[in-house]
């Protein structure tokens, strides 16, 4: 019986490892870094480093417009750096002014980070999680987005927060989600919302999801960029917090994975209406259909100003330079 839980245990682990380090993905980590891209370009910061099939490659993000890409190894000179220098070095950046300003609310239980971007723009950001569920995805949304907004916007905006775990028992439904940005009926930004999501009814805020005690943070948001980039897409530096909840020290430690805590000031599911400049919060994965519902009564709502331009959804880098760029700050 000894024996038995033993190789379990050790059998457990290994596939644990392997699914760490992932078809031809291995030693993936947190590494830090000022990227110069040959022939000679503005400069990026080096969030990760690991070996692809052999082959070392940094997944970086340009300050300037929070583009996100996977270059070789030997297709830049690679500095190593501090994340104190690198917040010094682009302090006049939008990545790190939008870093700076998400602080503002990092004391929050729930909902810190970045919520509102400028009231000056005509519409708003949309954000859709997908959390783990055994519901499909909800299709019906994504066709009526291409629908609404495919003449005025083309690719239509989106920023997917999604979870290792939906990737995991979706298949399908991921295909068909990166099929449509191949034919550029939409365009997604790829936020990393935790590997496990994990939740437990009935236990408060401060001891649930990843304040449970024992969470390794290291895993849940290195695994889930992993699964990404075996996926075929490159993860975004923006991160939603499972349930929208954190405290002060998780935050830090977020943003000291390069990453931007992003929150919402318009979950519809909670009856929260969106103003221009929201950012709205909708469930994709089956299990709030109550806010997809909000959702079409508001394009219907919004229908003769999407028609003159006057009321458009955005993409959260343009929001982000957008808005940092004009001063304006963050909420």
């Amino acid at each position: 019986m000894k024996l038995f839980l033993t190789l379990s245990v050790i059998c457990a682990l290994l596939f644990q490892f392997h699914e760490l380090q992932g078809q031809g993905i291995d030693n993936y980590q947190k590494y830090l870094a000022i990227a110069v891209p040959e022939p000679a370009r503005r400069a990026s910061i080096v969030l990760r480093k690991f070996t692809d099939s052999g082959t070392v490659k940094y997944l970086m993000v340009d300050p300037g417009n929070l583009a996100t890409s996977i270059a070789r190894g030997d297709a830049a000179t690679v500095t190593p750096d501090s994340w104190e220098n690198i917040l010094k070095r682009f302090q006049d950046t939008p990545y790190i002014k939008a870093i700076n300003e998400s602080y503002k609310n990092a004391d929050r239980i729930q909902d810190a980070g970045i919520t509102h971007f400028s009231s000056i723009e005509r519409g708003a950001a949309l954000t859709v999680d997908l959390c783990p569920s055994k519901r499909p995805l909800d299709r019906v949304l994504f066709a009526k987005l291409i629908d609404e907004f495919g003449k005025e916007e083309k690719p239509v905006p989106v920023a997917l927060s999604v979870t290792g775990v939906w990737i995991n028992s979706h298949e399908n439904d991921m295909k068909w989600l990166i099929g449509l940005a191949a034919k550029k009926y939409i365009a997604i930004t790829w936020v990393n919302h935790s590997y496990n999501h994990k939740t437990r009814r009935g236990i408060p805020l401060r001891q649930n999801f990843l304040l449970e005690k024992g969470t390794d943070l290291n895993g849940e948001v290195l695994r889930t960029e992993i699964k990404m980039i075996q996926e075929g897409v490159v993860p975004s530096p923006f991160f939603r917090f499972p349930g929208l909840v954190s405290d002060r020290e998780i935050f830090r430690k977020i943003i000291e994975f390069g990453l931007i805590p992003l929150g919402s000031d318009a979950w519809l599911g909670k009856n929260q209406w969106p103003k221009n400049g929201s950012i709205i919060l909708l469930h994709g994965n089956g299990n709030e259909p109550v806010g997809i519902i909000r959702f079409f009564k508001l394009l219907a709502d919004e229908q003769p100003d999407i028609r003159k331009k006057r009321w458009l959804l955005y993409d959260l880098r343009e929001s982000v330079e957008d808005y940092e760029e004009a001063g304006t700050g963050g909420k």
